[in-house]
């Protein structure tokens, strides 16, 4: 498979509708630019390590998850952040506004440093931490043109600010190791790219952020994040799977720079959020299970008549119930016939509008009381996923969403983020009325 021409057509596609086009690429944070060529074992003598991935996994970018076989294969995994150097670097160049932008921006991210003007800012950053959003092209004026050069200096600020920025590969790549790091049979660990790796590892994960991609459409900005994820197996030394990531929201240029880049940082966290639990979820513990899963009403807390996946509650402290049903398909993995009720727990999140603030994990009945007051007169966004204890595994049901069935509700796509991260715009909601106790 060709990775180079499938992020070509990611940028490609962006360009073609963009009446303005704004590219930087979040890259490896290290003090140096040769971050690929550290910690990177030898492949056995008698095998050449291959530059495409083997046919028995999806190309980047398709929904599947990784085989349950190939899995069954690694139980040793080393977390390295950065892409796998089997991947060649695109060509292009830093100063065309054409696709070789982009390629032209990962290349010069090993160049060191350098200084560029960005509107009225001029700005000195270190290039392997990242490259500035510091092109836009097109033809439009006024109040527009206005706040698109002050939404270009604010992002370019803040960006400029690399200590503070969530996308990096090194927080990716923790995200992951975080969400498996529980998993039986599995022994993963985290490393700095220049670590050397073990010799008994089966297998190494690169995780990498390959670019924020920022489509300027009249006085409203698109934000798309790009990641990879690819699985190195030691054993014949080869890419045995490759995931491709996004994460998108959308707001006027306003909006996104509004009280010091708010919905701007607010997207960054929750795009590093859904990114390291995706990839988690593809490569590790996701299943392919056929499953409907509902909110459900509560001894406080109230379904609106016409829409259950809005609810209501007098109690500071609300139950939140739903309900699982498994009906058994075809399609079904083998192992779905040895699941026990008694042996399904959940996992259960509630957030406002900018982070999560509840967290309980495995819970054996289909209901929770929520264990700390939450707020009166806000309104939460909540979610609860099964995890099937089978044969002394885990494997994980995916979130709770009101578009799960569609295909659609998969968390990476926004309306507004200023209303809601795109993250959290399927989950169910939950309104504390004023006056509650």
């Amino acid at each position: 498979m060709n990775v180079q021409g499938h992020y070509r057509g990611s940028i490609h596609a962006l360009i073609g509708r963009a009446t303005l086009l704004v590219l930087g690429a979040v890259v490896a944070v290290s003090p140096n630019g040769a971050i690929q060529a550290q910690g990177i074992p030898d492949p056995p003598s008698s095998t050449t390590k291959s530059s495409s991935v083997t046919q028995e996994s999806p190309l980047p970018g398709s929904d599947a998850p990784m085989s349950e076989a190939l899995r069954a294969s690694i139980r040793k995994v080393v977390l390295m952040p950065g892409e796998s150097p089997t991947n060649e670097a695109i060509s292009g160049s830093y100063n065309k506004s054409t696709a070789g932008l982009y390629g032209g921006m990962v290349t010069g991210s090993t160049m060191g440093t350098i200084q560029k003007d960005v509107g009225e800012v001029n700005v000195r950053v270190p290039i392997p931490i990242l490259t500035l959003p510091g092109m836009i092209a097109g033809g439009v004026a006024g109040a527009t043109q206005r706040e698109i050069q002050e939404f270009r200096d604010a992002l370019t600020e803040d960006l400029a600010e690399a200590s503070s920025q969530q996308l990096s590969n090194e927080k990716i790549a923790a995200d992951v190791y975080s969400e498996i790091r529980t998993l039986p049979n599995l022994d993963p660990q985290l490393f700095a790219p220049t670590t050397p790796v073990p010799g008994d590892a089966d297998a190494i994960l690169y995780v990498s952020i390959k670019g924020v991609a920022i489509d300027v459409q009249g006085n409203e900005a698109i934000i798309t994040t790009l990641a990879n994820a690819t699985m190195y197996r030691r054993s014949d030394a080869t890419d045995v799977y490759e995931r491709a990531i996004q994460y998108q929201d959308r707001d006027t240029l306003s909006n996104w720079i509004e009280n010091d880049n708010a919905v701007w940082r607010d997207y960054a966290n929750f795009a590093r959020h859904y990114i390291g639990r995706e990839i988690s979820a593809e490569v590790f513990d996701s299943v392919a299970l056929k499953h409907t899963l509902l909110p459900k009403k509560s001894s406080n807390v109230s379904l609106v008549k016409r829409n259950k996946w809005n609810g209501t509650s007098k109690s500071l402290s609300p139950t939140l119930a739903w309900e699982l049903n498994l009906p058994g398909d075809d399609t079904d993995p083998a192992w779905a016939s040895g699941i026990d009720e008694s042996d399904i727990y959940y996992d259960v999140e509630i957030y406002d509008l900018r982070k999560p603030v509840y967290s309980r994990k495995q819970i054996q009945e289909p209901s929770h009381a929520v264990a700390t007051k939450l707020e009166a007169c806000q309104t939460y966004r909540w979610s609860v996923r099964p995890s099937y204890h089978v044969g002394g595994d885990i494997k994980y049901g995916p979130w709770m969403r009101s578009d799960a069935n569609s295909g659609s509700g998969n968390g990476n796509v926004g309306i507004k983020a200023s209303d809601a991260p795109a993250y959290l715009y399927d989950f169910a909601s939950l309104k504390i009325k004023c006056g509650s106790k």
